[in-house]
């Protein structure tokens, strides 16, 4: 089993360098091909989205801390969950944990809609006027509990969870539409998970892999932790 764990390089060049730097060391290298997943991530100026004074640490292979106690993810697992989403430009995507937003934006650049759901408000405050300042217009985001989904706009081609949950929540299955794919973090601990996909082949039907493993925050709510 491949780990998705952070690895670090020192900053010096420009935001610009820094970011094809990334796309070809930590990305391409790494196995991530799918042209418009890389593309994306050329595109969303990840140092807009991480905290103040972290700016300089933005294309490093790590994770960052944000507002809340919260984080963003690295870049090599945002660009791997997003591959592993196998999306088309018509897809309606929903995220749980929109953060920083600079997953919903690298999502925003591939498919039709994101629909993204956050449980902290100030946390979808600052997201929303992010992105709204960096013309992300087909992103909409809503302060809720991510474990119970987003009802009124399902059902959804791709639903991603950037939390980690104790198991796969009910609602997000019943809302992900047949042929859809759930990525999510799963673990009996808050230390470490194991990232799966999870893809509705019929009503009732459920095909669970297992991808890699990983280290998120928890999923809290409902259905989470």
């Amino acid at each position: 089993m491949r780990y998705c764990f952070r690895m670090r390089l020192p900053l010096t060049k420009s935001s610009d360098y820094l970011r094809e730097i990334m796309i070809r060391e930590h990305l391409a290298r790494r196995g991530i091909h799918d042209p418009e997943v890389l593309r994306a991530m050329r595109e969303v100026p990840r140092e807009a989205f991480v905290g103040e004074g972290m700016q300089e640490l933005a294309y490093e292979d790590g994770p960052l801390p944000i507002e809340e106690g919260q984080t963003i993810s690295q870049p090599y697992i945002v660009a791997y969950m997003t591959e592993a989403l196998e999306l088309s430009s018509s897809d309606r995507v929903l995220e749980i944990g929109t953060g920083s937003g600079y997953a919903a934006a690298i999502l925003s650049r591939i498919v039709g809609a994101v629909y993204s759901v956050e449980r902290l408000e100030g946390l979808a405050h600052s997201a929303r006027q992010r992105l709204a300042m960096l013309g992300y217009s087909n992103i909409v985001v809503h302060v809720g509990d991510g474990t119970l989904g987003w009802l009124e706009h399902s059902p959804y081609d791709a639903i991603v969870v950037t939390a980690g949950a104790p198991q796969v929540p009910k609602p997000l299955l019943e809302q992900l539409a047949i042929g859809g794919r759930l990525v999510i973090p799963v673990g009996a601990s808050y230390e470490v998970q194991i990232l799966v996909r999870v893809r509705r082949v019929s009503e009732h039907d459920y095909h669970r892999e297992e991808l890699c493993g990983v280290r998120f925050v928890p999923l809290i709510g409902a259905a989470g932790w």
